[in-house]
């Protein structure tokens, strides 16, 4: 309620145009219709109706934003409603004194019986005078104050009201869709970080290995580490990330590979152009190249080859990983074996729901992952703004 009150508060001059919009509507429409409804019986003229109903309708127009701020300063709620229905009585006594007294300055706001016409209430054009006539003051009361708190004051009440569940339930949804979009966030960095560790310790496993065999190659493997782990500094806090930098990450993953594997590990890449800015979520194809290394080409003796297409198709973007290592048992060949496998699924269905998929196959021989995402392509000004990155940081 505080947030409506200052949205009001911010925005009073919107409030007092609407106020007067609408009750000039008001006003014009309930001229033409008694215009028309009484010019057959009575001799009465279109700009004394248009006087008459200006003088009573068009009063309500300064009132009616005091009466808004009341509304939504005093709201009627379940623990208060019979309290807060005296107090906006007595706004309504107030509202309809404050009514009659703009209609006194009008120039037809008073019926006067002894010329029998309607004129100022506070100014006697025939003797040219002021008058403060305490018996009209009393008059036009009696007869105002239903038609004044009942078909005013209630309606003004009744939309200030409505207005403000309608901004609460806004603010409500608003905070719901911010706390259910950090709430993915966070889901996607939590994600994200068991896979960072996951390859570095993969990473690291392979160093090890090497230390006691060939010194040169496990410096030259920590080296390459390195850039490996600048360029995975630098994407810390992204998520979305396009085809050709995933393409460079993965790269020199796989010249630590190579030299852990030497001769025995072969990669061929085939990239189609147009999917070189495609939108893709980072980290997604290092998983994929690890298991790969993991469960294909280390279990060769002869080593392999690792092959990573991407293509576009029927607004898809689709991205494979294949190796010509040993099939998988069947009860394996899930997208759920391993954690890297897993953490990727999730993540796909975090960021594209059922708008994706990852299947895991036997290609005869070796082992095939295919991935299909949306096919989004990165903007060029913001293609360009990595690219300089990427050259100042090298």
């Amino acid at each position: 309620m505080i947030l409506s009150q200052a949205s009001v508060t911010g925005g009073s001059g919107l409030i007092w145009l609407v106020s007067f919009a609408v009750w000039t509507f008001v006003s014009i429409a309930a001229t033409a219709t008694v215009y028309e409804l009484y010019r057959p019986k009575r001799d009465l003229g279109l700009g004394l109706v248009a006087g008459m109903e200006f003088s009573h309708l068009l009063t309500y127009a300064p009132l009616t934003p005091f009466v808004f701020m009341l509304a939504l300063r005093f709201p009627f709620q379940r623990g208060n409603w019979a309290r807060w229905c005296l107090l906006h009585l007595g706004f309504a006594l107030i509202f309809t004194f404050a009514h009659i007294l703009l209609k006194c300055v009008t120039p037809n706001g008073y019926w006067d019986p002894t010329y029998s016409e309607w004129t100022f209430a506070i100014w006697n054009s025939h003797t040219h005078a002021f008058r403060w006539p305490w018996f009209a003051f009393r008059s036009m009361f009696l007869s105002g104050v239903v038609d004044d708190a009942v078909s005013a004051y209630v309606p003004i009440v009744l939309v200030a009201h409505l207005l403000s569940y309608y901004r609460r339930f806004r603010a409500g949804e608003l905070r719901a869709s911010l706390l259910e979009a950090q709430l993915a966030k966070a889901r996607l960095q939590t994600l994200k970080s068991q896979l960072q560790p996951h390859f570095l310790f993969n990473t690291m496993h392979s160093i090890s290995a090497l230390m006691l065999t060939d010194v040169n190659a496990a410096d030259r493997m920590m080296t390459r580490l390195s850039d490996l782990l600048r360029m995975s500094l630098e994407n810390a806090g992204t998520q979305i990330t396009i085809l050709s930098r995933e393409i460079e990450f993965v790269n020199c993953y796989l010249e630590i590979e190579k030299i852990r594997f030497e001769d025995r590990l072969k990669v061929c890449l085939d990239i189609a152009p147009e999917t070189l800015d495609a939108q893709i979520p980072h980290l997604l194809l290092q998983p994929l190249v690890d298991n790969a290394v993991k469960h294909g080409i280390s279990k060769l003796s002869s080593g392999g080859e690792i092959r990573i297409t991407a293509s576009a198709r029927d607004g898809k973007l689709h991205i494979e990983v294949s190796d010509n290592g040993p099939e998988l048992r069947e009860q394996y060949a899930t997208p759920a074996s391993g954690l890297g496998l897993r953490v990727t699924r999730e993540r796909l269905e975090s960021l594209y729901g059922g708008n994706q998929s990852l299947q895991v196959r036997n290609s005869s021989p070796g082992v095939t992952v295919s991935v299909c995402i949306p096919l989004r392509l990165q903007p060029a000004e913001q293609a360009e703004d990595q690219t300089l990155i990427l050259e100042t940081t090298g």
